[in-house]
């Protein structure tokens, strides 16, 4: 049977491999002078990848053996990643209402439209979809480098 250690290295390199797409995509919307439709798919097709990237060996490798090794750093490194997701979920609320909001207003076939003037709200969901991918990415970083930790310390150089 293949040692445990295998499978949380291909966990960790998934995750670790995320994190280009994560950034590229960011950086798509952040580049894009105005957001079309096309830049919009282009731009969910990278973080649809990195999402998944993330997401299946958390949900996969990392949840069911949580409980196993049930330590201080164990605790910390789940409770950043949750409140990652937790953020990416209060970013959807800001993404769906503005999507609904441009798709009504065509402002993804006409590139003239003043985002701002759409909706009165506008401004607000701009604000969550802001400031939930910032703090995603922000705790998604430290959920990561305290997971690499945590791998180095069990499967590396684990003390007796």
């Amino acid at each position: 049977m293949v040692d445990e250690s295998v499978f949380a290295a291909l966990a960790g390199l998934s995750v670790t491999t995320s994190l280009p797409f994560l950034l590229y995509g960011a950086w798509i919307m952040i580049d894009a002078e105005t957001v079309s439709w096309n830049v919009l798919t282009h731009h969910l097709r990278y973080i649809g990848v990195g999402l998944a990237l993330t997401t299946v060996p958390i949900v996969g490798w990392m949840i069911p053996r949580l409980f196993r090794r049930l330590t201080g750093l164990a605790v910390i490194h789940a409770f950043l990643g949750l409140q990652a997701y937790a953020l990416l979920a209060f970013a959807l609320t800001g993404i769906v209402r503005i999507l609904q909001a441009k798709r009504n207003a065509d402002a993804y076939e006409d590139p003239d439209v003043d985002i701002d003037e759409i909706h009165e709200d506008m401004g607000h969901w701009r604000a969550r979809l802001r400031v939930g991918v910032a703090g995603f990415m922000l705790l998604w970083l430290c959920a990561w480098v305290t997971g690499l930790y945590r791998f180095y310390s069990i499967h590396v150089a684990p003390t007796m």
